[in-house]
């Protein structure tokens, strides 16, 4: 049996160490919840309506220690671990409600009745990342589970304590056994086996483009369905109109919320010309106050990068730009790396174009509404993005024009429960979330029958 070590990013010390599965023992793990897909599918949708609400409640009860365990193994400030905690049990609860609206239709047809049935995919993997351990496991497990489907989860190797104790959890509230399982191990084997493995019907995967597109190919030999949610390179577009102060007070925490890693930051902000001045003596306030500190203090709004190889990449980005200001971090142990902005004319540079997953931005001025769409939309990705104007008109003008999946007005809001996301283009496919994503985990079945004698 191998271990693997998790480590505190805030203070460089062992935590814990996890088993790490072989691909054997993911087999088994992929066995049982295939075993156990026909007697789940048959609970009848109000007591598995039931049960999700319970599971829900049990977590409600684990906050603080949800929490608590997110901010030594992940870094996350004790404010956003608990609402991260808190999204698992909304997301939980939300989804109690699905499965007995999960309905068909009849279509009228001529010589009989038409009708059409949900059926569940049966066995789905969902692979999780390191920077939203919880709330993105919850994401996938909610639906899938309301679906009437099995979940065999597999959370990031950094990362895994909070998926583990939601798998405990999950029994606790009365969940049977094999219906919802979390294995440890390594995303190129124990992960990838979800891929090649035909007992699973369905892989959701949050991560790295790179991996995205590995696994979205290794799904097409069995045609087997995905939902990726990849990287990102969002612009926060604030036009001359807006409400500076506002703009300028709220635009630190798009991007350097859990220290930038975070697919959704928006970390390219593209200033209207004739205020690009007072914007950034604005910002550069807003930045020097961010109450970057030990992630479990109340009053902390930033903690640490998740590894050393992490910050090492994020720091890289700096040496070969222009940087404009940057805020504070702690010194000593821990991955520590102090908020930065860069002002960035080169709009063909690494800092602007890459996802670099850490503390940095880059800021750049445009000219009019054309212009700002032109740089928003000149990358790979589409995932997320706000636009900051008083007129209404220019906001659904650049709305609809942006290339991305989910857009705030005047917000840097990226994610609510009970609405849809996802991205455009090379940041991914599919659609989490929202009153539909039960439809992600089932088939759709139409049935006909005669009328005629």
């Amino acid at each position: 049996m191998s271990t693997f070590s998790i480590i505190n990013p805030s203070t460089e010390e062992e935590i814990t160490s996890v088993e790490m599965l072989s691909v054997e023992q993911t087999d088994a793990a992929i066995a049982r919840a295939k075993a156990s897909a026909p007697a789940w599918r048959a609970v009848n949708p109000a007591d598995r309506a039931r049960l999700l609400r319970r599971f829900s409640e049990v977590v409600d009860s684990h906050i603080e220690e949800l929490a608590q365990l997110e901010v030594a193994n992940s870094g996350h400030t004790i404010g956003n671990a608990r609402w991260e905690a808190g999204n698992v049990r909304d997301v939980l609860a939300y989804y109690a409600g699905a499965p007995e609206r999960h309905s068909g239709r009849q279509i009228p047809v001529a010589g009989g009745v038409d009708i059409t049935f949900y059926e569940p995919l049966g066995v789905v993997g969902i692979i999780v990342p390191w920077n939203f351990p919880m709330p993105i496991a919850g994401w996938g497990l909610g639906p899938a589970l309301a679906a009437g489907n099995t979940v065999v989860l597999k959370p990031a190797m950094l990362t895994p304590l909070t998926a583990i104790r939601l798998g405990e959890l999950a029994l606790d509230a009365g969940i049977p056994e094999g219906v919802f399982q979390v294995i440890n191990g390594d995303g190129a084997s124990v992960g990838y086996r979800f891929v090649t493995n035909d007992a699973v019907r369905k892989v959701c995967f949050t991560g790295s483009n790179e991996v995205g597109r590995k696994i979205m190919a290794g799904c097409a030999e069995q045609v087997k369905r995905v939902t990726l949610e990849l990287g990102g390179k969002s612009a926060n577009i604030i036009f001359a109109d807006a409400n500076l102060e506002k703009a300028a007070a709220m635009a630190p925490y798009a991007v350097f919320d859990n220290a930038g890693q975070d697919c959704c930051a928006r970390s390219r902000i593209l200033v209207e010309d004739k205020v690009y001045d007072k914007f950034m003596e604005l910002f550069e306030v807003a930045v020097k106050g961010v109450k970057v500190l030990d992630p479990s203090r109340d009053d902390s709004e930033m903690g640490p990068l998740i590894t050393s190889a992490q910050r090492d990449s994020v720091a890289s980005y700096v040496e070969e730009a222009n940087v404009a200001f940057r805020g504070s971090a702690p010194e000593g142990p821990g991955y520590w790396f102090a908020p930065t902005v860069l002002e960035t004319p080169d709009q063909s540079s690494r800092a602007f174009r890459d996802e670099i997953f850490g503390p940095i931005v880059s800021v750049v001025r445009f000219g009019d509404e054309a212009d700002a769409l032109r740089i928003a939309n000149d990358t790979p990705y589409g995932l997320s993005g706000s636009i900051w104007t008083r007129d209404l008109g220019k906001a659904l003008r650049v709305a609809r024009g942006v290339e991305t999946g989910a857009l705030s007005v005047n917000s840097n809001s990226s994610v609510r429960y009970a609405t849809p996301f996802g991205g455009f283009k090379q940041s991914g496919i599919g659609r989490e979330l929202g009153p539909d994503a039960l439809l992600g985990f089932s088939e759709e079945k139409n049935v006909f029958l005669s009328t005629e004698e």
